[in-house]
């Protein structure tokens, strides 16, 4: 078989299943900067797993240092942070001191090592044939039954938003409390959005000064 074939047949190889929102997240062993952790430790809390290319870069940098900045919002929600990137744990040590010396802010969520892209790809993060990680920039918010309930993505050249993602899991925390949704740029304290009426019936007990299909109720 030529490198042709073999390309072809790379292609047509069975590919894994993209995950999808409310999949069961999968579960992993790995070493870290805290020590070795598995998802499945982390059942009954919230969890933020999101990834980086790599150490040492300048967005993943800033990051980095505004979650440490705000982790106290992550823990007041009962939500954890795991950081994954495909560099050693030893790259992550030096790292994570380079941060600490420079920024001021000791880094206190663990960051986990996936040097072989085990954990990238059972993700969905990168392309199985990928021979890099330029694509590994994603984030998970997984809830405490173990089910991804939001997936984002960024490019290489542009920074999360650490408010947005505490929004998010506010979000999610208050929708599944009140069996409601959360309307655009909704913040803690605001009204939610009713569950749409699925009968007739429903529907002309609304009040009349709404659209039956937008009914706001307090959190």
């Amino acid at each position: 078989m030529n490198a042709a074939e073999n390309s072809l047949s790379d292609l047509n190889a069975p590919q894994p299943k993209a995950l999808r929102i409310n999949d069961p997240a999968p579960d992993f062993i790995a070493r870290t900067t805290a020590g070795p952790r598995r998802l499945d430790q982390y059942r009954g809390r919230w969890v933020i797993l999101f990834s980086h290319p790599a150490d040492f870069t300048p967005v993943c940098t800033s990051e980095f240092v505004d979650l440490a900045r705000n982790a106290h919002r992550f823990e007041a929600m009962q939500c954890e942070i795991l950081a994954l990137s495909v560099d050693s744990l030893f790259s992550h040590l030096a790292w994570l001191t380079d941060i600490q010396r420079h920024f001021g802010v000791t880094v206190p969520f663990p960051v986990i090592e996936d040097p072989s892209m085990e954990i990238a790809r059972a993700y969905g993060m990168i392309d199985p044939q990928s021979p890099t990680s330029a694509t590994v920039r994603a984030t998970y918010v997984i809830d405490p039954s173990g089910l991804i309930r939001a997936i984002s993505w960024y490019p290489m050249n542009v920074g999360r938003s650490i408010d947005e993602m505490v929004r998010l899991v506010q979000a999610l925390q208050a929708a599944d409390e009140y069996k409601a949704s959360t309307p655009a740029a909704w913040q803690p304290g605001q009204p939610l959005l009713a569950q749409t009426p699925l009968t007739l019936e429903t529907a002309l007990s609304a009040p009349s000064d709404a659209p039956w299909y937008y009914r706001e109720q307090q959190s």
